[in-house]
């Protein structure tokens, strides 16, 4: 902290947080890797005690997959889905507020909103140590692809792009789809953010796995690293884990949830078969010396940069 004297009251002095400290400090992150049943209790109960797990080990700040409270609905379009849609704060807040409190651990946790009749969002909350909801995101970039209908449930977000401060570091937090987009990853970092956040629910389709499979994991997990690295940020990728079925289709969900440091070095990883806990220190000394050598965010161009406001002309 920095004292500094108040004028004209002698002897008293004003504190004052040193946000230079935070450069000299490391934290410890947990990621929540999980295979999803098709009973909402059951998944809530296994993340919390994923929770404490990870919280045992030391994380201050732990994130669970997107939607992680029930299969991957989206794989087919179902008005009956609707129900799973809950409004904020609700019954599922009040247990993390609670779960956070109790371990003392900041929570990134994902959500389907419902933000009135007819409205509905794919969410992450930050919850703080002390319980409290403090910030919201909702995702901007929403997939229509054979399996991952989203457009049918979400409404894109209507809360731009956010960092978050905690006692621990600035984060940010997107959603799956939104990890393609490097415009999202430098917004967000140009807010503060020295960790992004990426709660995902991915996977192969089962018939394309052998021919595709390996590619498409790489192209993931390759974009991802160039957001850290462009960005001198923190990239920490949550994925679930499992086959899910749903209807006449089927997800091979990869997991494969990671962290990358700013320099794009994977520094922690879980497989593809398994649920399980994910503990990364992070070291926050890493974003001031990546930008310093890598100073991409001092040799942008936004004089120049006009045109990626608009879509491409006819030819």
């Amino acid at each position: 902290m920095l004292t500094i004297g108040v004028s004209g009251k002698k002897g008293k002095e004003k504190t004052f947080p040193n946000y230079f400290d935070k450069m000299t400090k490391k934290t410890k992150i947990g990621l929540i890797q999980l295979k999803i049943s098709k009973n909402v209790e059951l998944n809530i109960k296994n993340a919390i005690s994923k929770i404490k797990v990870a919280s045992n080990k030391g994380a201050k700040i732990i994130c669970v997959p997107e939607l992680f409270l029930s299969k991957y609905f989206c794989q087919t379009e179902k008005h009956s889905n609707f129900k799973l849609a809950e409004k904020i704060p609700n019954k599922t807040t009040d247990i993390f507020c609670k779960t956070a409190k109790e371990f003392s651990v900041i929570l990134v946790l994902s959500l389907f909103e419902k933000k009135i009749s007819g409205m509905y969002h794919n969410t992450v909350l930050i919850i703080n140590e002390k319980g409290k909801i403090i910030n919201k995101y909702r995702k901007m970039h929403v997939p229509d692809d054979p399996g991952y209908y989203e457009k049918f449930y979400f409404t894109p977000g209507d809360l731009g792009f956010k960092s978050t401060r905690t006692k621990y570091c600035n984060i940010g937090s997107l959603i799956c789809w939104d990890q393609w987009f490097p415009e999202a990853a430098r917004i967000t970092t140009l807010k503060g953010a020295d960790i992004i956040f990426y709660p995902t629910a991915i996977g192969w389709h089962p018939k394309e796995k052998k021919k595709f499979g390996k590619k498409q994991l790489d192209s993931w997990i390759t974009i991802q690293r160039s957001h850290a690295i462009a960005n001198g940020v923190y990239v920490a990728a949550i994925n679930r884990v499992g086959i899910e079925r749903n209807g006449k289709t089927k997800i091979d969900f990869w997991g494969n949830s990671f962290v990358s440091d700013p320099s794009g070095k994977i520094i922690g990883k879980l497989g593809n078969k398994k649920d399980g806990v994910l503990i990364t220190e992070i070291d926050l000394r890493k974003i001031e010396s990546a930008r310093q050598h890598w100073p991409f965010l001092r040799d942008r161009r936004i004089d120049a940069y006009k045109s990626i406001l608009k879509n491409p002309k006819d030819e």
